[in-house]
């Protein structure tokens, strides 16, 4: 599996982490989350959970509002609540 646009994937041997990690930035915010393959079962259903999560965390931004150039409390709280529950 290859990194997407703000997925990357980490595979690393001497690591105890593998899975995929979800970061975007936009409007002075960066969100970020890790979805393991341990957690998730296999590398495909972690890369299925980060992928909806993103298409989610995409909409939401794409029908904000922007407070002098930057997203707003309530889009941030928003997004912050989505990566929580997925």
């Amino acid at each position: 599996m290859k990194s997407k646009r703000n997925l990357t994937r980490f595979t690393y041997e001497n690591t105890a982490f593998q899975g995929w990690r979800l970061c975007i930035s936009r409007g002075g915010a960066t969100f970020t989350k890790y979805y393991s393959d341990k957690q998730y079962g296999s590398g495909k259903k972690a890369l299925d959970a980060a992928e909806g999560a993103l298409e989610e965390v995409k909409d939401v931004i794409s029908r904000s509002r922007r407070v002098q150039g930057k997203l707003s409390d309530s889009t941030v709280r928003k997004i912050e609540k989505i990566l929580s529950k997925s």
